[in-house]
């Protein structure tokens, strides 16, 4: 798997296979949609139109929360292979700890076993959540999928999912902006350094810490210029100042809060343009 993908969370489903191919054509080789953003179908129609083999391309998806259990997850996985315009999906995951996710994984152990996906893991499962399943379950999760950035490096669920075999991936590595990341004095010296700009130096240093990340950007240079880390290395000692900034909570959503959980039970009726 890349250390670096491309995400398409908040890419509207018309636009999704335009910036989708932006991404491949730059060298992207990563991509990661989900059930939930409603443009597999583009991600699909890029990848199948940009004239990249298959087995080069590492494609990501995840089965929603109203689509969990057993039977509904095994038939939102063939959808999604169908909207992917895929017979594989090389990582599956659930994405939110809510619902039967007892079921779903249930079912994404059946389709790994099917072929139907290459490796399968978890998004959004902290502490006691995710011990649950990878304890429980036949398959340990390959990957968990949470907020992490410079302001929350998640050091301890690394831990923890380290004791599992799991990897970490960051869903919005450059924090949204959130905390004036683009304002913080420590990474403006750093870059200022080695003439990057912050995006390029927390993706870097998250890389750098076994992180696997995924930036989202429309903007074409921006979509370039993620990619374009690998012409410097940051000291330990910029590595030991940028991991001071970690603040050791999420900025942009706590997973433990039953308005977000209520919020995520009825997303679909909220932003499914289908309103199915």
């Amino acid at each position: 798997m890349p250390m670096m993908g491309y995400g398409v969370w908040q890419i509207a489903p018309a636009e999704c296979e335009n910036y989708v191919s932006k991404a491949l054509k730059a060298g992207y080789r990563s991509i990661d949609t989900a059930q939930a953003y409603y443009n597999e179908e583009g991600v699909g129609t890029a990848i199948s139109k940009s004239g990249i083999p298959r087995k080069e391309i590492f494609l990501t998806t995840k089965v929603w929360i109203s689509n969990s259990g057993d039977e509904k997850a095994a038939q939102s996985i063939d959808e999604s292979l169908r909207k992917l315009k895929t017979d594989y999906i090389d990582l599956l995951l659930i994405h939110q700890p809510f619902g039967d996710y007892y079921g779903t994984y249930r079912a994404m152990e059946k389709a790994y076993k099917a072929g139907k996906a290459r490796a399968i893991g978890l998004s959004n499962f902290y502490d006691a959540r995710f011990v649950d399943i990878a304890e429980n379950m036949e398959i340990k999760p390959a990957i968990v999928q949470l907020e992490t950035h410079v302001f929350s490096q998640q050091t301890r669920m690394r831990k923890l999912a380290a004791e599992y075999g799991t990897r970490v991936m960051a869903w919005s590595p450059l924090a949204r902006g959130m905390n004036n990341l683009f304002g913080n004095e420590t990474l403006k010296n750093i870059a200022r350094k080695y003439h990057k700009d912050i995006a390029q130096i927390c993706l870097k240093f998250l890389t750098g810490e076994g992180i696997i990340v995924i930036p989202q950007s429309t903007k074409p240079e921006r979509i370039a210029s993620n990619l374009a880390i690998e012409d410097f290395e940051l000291t330990e000692q910029e590595r030991e100042a940028i991991r001071q900034l970690d603040t050791g909570s999420p900025l942009a959503a706590d997973f433990n809060d039953p308005a977000l959980a209520k919020f995520l039970l009825d997303y679909d009726k909220q932003f499914n343009p289908d309103n199915k």
